[in-house]
């Protein structure tokens, strides 16, 4: 079983992984739906980003998506990066707190969506289709590609937490 949530080579399809509890700077959101997530993605990593330039966190990680519940209804989420050391109070950039977290630990199932954010719903059906385990409720979006590279090249590492 891998230990890497975050290698450098696109996940074999599907992989069993063992997920640990990595230090992350996070923007939560409680309570949200699909049609905000754009204007929630902006804002928070555009402010986690202004504190890797000046040096108050450093990443270690890709940018990533932890959704918590049902992601076709409300659900919770927290967008960040993995971080040398996740902030031990909140930061605020603006209008935004930046927090610490920690990634979910523990056995998950993983796979890797090559091409555009709008092939993902299809991406996470076919693994979610493909699981044995049950799956904890977390779904946790890893976006290993520069978002401004070409659509049809974008890498999204999908992880699904699942019970023992």
């Amino acid at each position: 079983m891998s230990r890497a949530a975050f290698p450098d080579a696109p996940f074999a399809s599907p992989a069993r992984i063992q997920l640990d509890p990595l230090p992350l700077a996070v923007v939560r959101h409680e309570g949200i739906r699909i049609d905000a997530l754009r204007d929630a993605f902006d804002q928070g990593y555009s402010a986690i980003a202004g504190l890797f330039g000046d040096g108050t966190l450093v990443p270690t990680g890709p940018a990533l998506a932890i959704y918590y519940g049902d992601p076709m209804d409300t659900f919770d989420l927290e967008l960040g990066f993995p971080v040398a050391a996740a902030p031990t109070e909140p930061v605020v950039v603006g209008a935004v707190a930046v927090i610490g977290s920690a990634l979910p630990s523990g056995p998950a199932i993983a796979t890797t969506h090559t091409g555009a954010y709008d092939g993902l719903g299809q991406a996470w059906a076919e693994l979610v289709h493909a699981v044995q385990e049950t799956p904890t409720g977390v779904w946790i979006e890893s976006y290993v590609s520069d978002p401004t590279d070409d659509p049809a090249e974008l890498r999204t590492d999908l992880i699904l937490p699942v019970r023992d």
